[in-house]
């Protein structure tokens, strides 16, 4: 009985060993395993630190990629020079509305376009806006010095042109004085025939949205906070906003994207954006489960009640899938290489669907059924 109960003992063991791997695959099918579909060229992340600049991060990553689609290789933009000029078009807005206005770190994508097209581009190596010993970007105090400045300013009854030079002034002591002209790559340009030698066309830049208090298949300003310059946007249907996109990566476009990231699903931690319908599971962010249904009625329901809101701003530069097959957009973001992607979202469908606010494209991404409804 004791040689024959030993057998059985060892034969159990056996089993329980053989057994064991195949109920671990089983459990690792079920977890987020993403395979990327599709990677439209980018350079590598970077860190916005302790500043609101997501807005020219996410478009400098954008126009980088755009450079590299048109064969002019890998290269690193300054969102710097990008960010002081917007500061100095923001304190211009701010002074003129007579402090009715917003003046903060936040913008949105077309107003870094805008910036390009009046003043061009220059590269990191050129202007970081991080001074000598500097590693990290932080612009908590240089914002309250110039707002304080510019309230200061309006409670004059009138106003001279020495303040706008004052305001450089201090803008250059917290980020740096700009060349007029550089070196680089052993060529000398100015910002402008930089933008021109990477040919760098502000009109070739188009925004949208997907609203319903606004019809569909025109322009209007969108009403967020970081919208001071009054940009426009097609508004198109929902549907017609995802179609955009998935033609731009399949043509091999990417995508500037404006959106709301406060949702208990997304965790730049765990590199996940979903839209749960159930967002107290416990395996949240470590196995897929089932999602909201998004329609349009819904986008504008979040909208007007504030639980959409224009939060942040990140390039989209790709496609993926997980393991149960769901279709999630690959984002690169600006808050350094966190998580097991590096710094890298995967984001589902519905979330895209119900959480973002806008987008920007090139114009030869948009599909030429939706281009020919908007008289592109």
């Amino acid at each position: 009985m004791t040689k024959r109960f030993e057998l059985i003992c060892l034969l159990a063991v056996f089993l329980l060993a053989i057994t064991l791997p195949a109920q671990v695959a089983v459990d690792v099918k079920d977890d987020y395993q993403f395979k990327i579909d599709k990677k439209i060229e980018c350079t590598d992340v970077k860190s916005q630190d302790r500043t609101g600049t997501c807005w020219s991060f996410a478009t400098a990553s954008f126009l980088e990629s755009e450079m590299i689609r048109k064969g002019k290789g890998f290269h690193d933009l300054s969102e710097m020079f990008v960010v002081r000029n917007v500061y100095r078009s923001k304190a211009k807005n701010y002074v003129l509305r007579q402090g009715k206005a917003n003046f903060s770190q936040g913008s949105l994508s077309h107003d870094l376009i805008s910036i390009a097209k009046q003043y061009g581009v220059v590269p990191e190596s050129v202007y970081s806006g991080k001074l000598e010993g500097e590693k990290k970007h932080d612009h908590g105090e240089m914002e309250a010095v110039l707002k304080g400045m510019l309230d200061g300013v309006l409670k004059r009854k009138r106003l001279s042109q020495k303040w706008a030079k004052a305001f450089d002034c201090v803008v250059d002591t917290y980020l740096g004085e700009v060349q007029e002209e550089f070196t680089y790559e052993g060529k000398t340009y100015t910002p402008k025939t930089f933008a021109d030698a990477m040919e760098i066309n502000p009109d070739d830049y188009i925004s949208f949205t997907s609203y319903t208090h606004h019809p569909f298949y025109d322009s209007f300003v969108l009403e967020i906070p970081d919208n001071y310059s009054n940009g426009s946007y097609y508004n198109v249907p929902m549907e017609e906003l995802q179609a955009i996109v998935d033609n731009a990566l399949d043509q091999g476009f990417s995508v500037a994207w404006d959106g709301d990231v406060s949702e208990k699903g997304f965790s730049a931690k765990n590199g996940i954006a979903i839209l749960p319908v159930d967002s107290k599971r416990e395996d949240l962010f470590t196995s897929p489960g089932k999602e909201k249904k998004v329609t349009q009625a819904l986008r504008q329901e979040t909208f007007e009640s504030y639980s959409t809101t224009d939060d942040h701003l990140m390039h989209l530069t790709g496609t993926s899938k997980d393991a149960k097959g769901n279709r999630y957009y690959l984002i690169k973001n600006s808050w350094g290489e966190i998580s097991d992607y590096k710094g890298y979202l995967h984001m589902s469908s519905p979330y895209f669907q119900l959480k973002t606010v806008a987008i920007m494209v090139h114009k030869d991404a948009v599909p030429k059924m939706i281009a020919k409804k908007l008289s592109m």
